[in-house]
């Protein structure tokens, strides 16, 4: 029996894929849910497997461009298909009919009818009409020595494409403020031990800062929505987008309603998306509904910088390095740990004083965390 093999659906934003790798060849023995290959799309990579034990049998290649339900080979589970001959292939070519050598064309457009006609049309032979010209093929430039080429995931297509059109259909403007994270800090020194014992994860800086957002974007709304035409969609739930680095990329899962985790749901959250991002195993449901994006380029030792909107968002929170640095405080000059945090925004949706006051409330927040573990951000 014959077991179709299928291009899984990958979301309504999905419409192809191509297949990056091929696990398994032709004419081999698949046990039932072996690797057999992987499809590459715009979001994620997603592995296929064997849908019965048996012989395998793929109509497609590596590179080949693939669409959402459609058969690409099967599976014979009686062990008995076989893949076309070659002699069977060049028995198909020779039946191919030699091409005809074109037709000479007839100088005056139409057969003469007559001596006069013939006569009158010398010196007005019409050349026959040149074919359109063809669209150059783009050049590519030629390797120096040392030099490799190496095709672009289509992960990788897709972040370039939409950063450059964020850049061109959007009015992004960037603010910047700093925060200390000596309370931060003194919290997650006190506490660490008894919250791992307690909630089986570590507290990290992230839960603090995913709390502080939300009640930014509880108190600025315009932050949480986002452009559609001529309307502003707003949105009831806080779904945080976190950006993670990954060897194909960066991806960004949602935390959906942040607003209702607590500080250790937040930490189970991105555990998860770590671990699944490690594996290869982040899915396209993981980086759908963001309404907000947090980044941290602070892991990496990033001082300052300015992200770029995760669209269809109207905002990104920039998280950098945490440096020792001297400052004010009271009329007298401490060692503090600052961190720059930036706030890119569309200011289409977002006006100036909404992206200022934004950041200072998350500032107030992360410097004095005890509002948010005494519940004052809520309502």
């Amino acid at each position: 029996m014959k077991v179709d093999i299928q291009v899984p659906s990958a979301g309504e934003s999905v419409t192809e894929a191509i297949v990056a790798a091929i696990m398994k060849e032709n004419g081999t023995f698949v046990s039932k849910e072996e690797e057999i290959l992987e499809l590459e799309t715009d979001k994620v990579n997603q592995v296929l497997y064997a849908p019965e034990a048996g012989v395998l049998h793929l109509t497609v290649s590596v590179d080949d461009v693939v669409t959402p339900n459609q058969i690409i080979g099967y599976v014979d589970t009686e062990g008995k298909g076989e893949a076309a001959s070659p002699s069977a292939a060049k028995k198909e070519e020779k039946k191919a009919e030699a091409p005809t050598p074109p037709k000479k064309e007839v100088a005056g457009g139409g057969a003469r009818k007559s001596p006069e006609s013939f006569v009158a049309s010398l010196g007005k032979e019409t050349p026959a009409a040149a074919p359109p010209p063809s669209k150059p093929a783009q050049s590519k430039a030629p390797l120096q020595a040392g030099q490799t080429r190496k095709r672009m995931s289509g992960l990788r297509r897709t972040i370039a494409k939409r950063l450059v059109e964020v850049k061109n259909t959007t009015a992004m403007l960037t603010t910047f403020n700093e925060v200390d994270m000596s309370a931060v800090m003194e919290i997650r020194s006190r506490e660490k031990d008894l919250f791992l014992k307690k909630h089986d994860v570590k507290l990290g800086f992230m839960s603090f800062f995913v709390k502080s957002c939300v009640a930014a974007l509880k108190e600025l709304p315009d932050v949480n929505g986002f452009i559609d035409g001529d309307e502003i969609v707003y949105n009831d739930g806080c779904h945080i987008s976190i950006s993670v680095s990954t060897p194909k990329g960066l991806m960004v899962p949602v935390l959906r309603n942040a607003e209702k985790l607590s500080f250790a749901g937040v930490e189970k959250g991105i555990q998860e998306f770590a671990a699944k991002a490690r594996e290869g195993k982040i899915s396209i449901e993981d980086l759908q509904g963001g309404t907000f994006t947090i980044t941290n380029g602070g892991v990496f030792g990033s001082m300052l910088s300015t992200p770029i909107i995760n669209p269809p968002q109207s905002a990104i929170l920039g998280m950098h390095n945490i440096v020792q640095r001297a400052v004010v405080v009271d009329g007298k000059i401490e060692i503090r740990p600052m961190m720059y945090l930036a706030l890119s925004y569309d200011h289409r949706i977002v006006d100036g004083k909404e992206a200022v006051t934004f950041l200072v409330r998350v500032k107030e927040m992360l410097e004095k965390p005890e509002r948010l573990l005494l519940g004052e951000t809520d309502g």
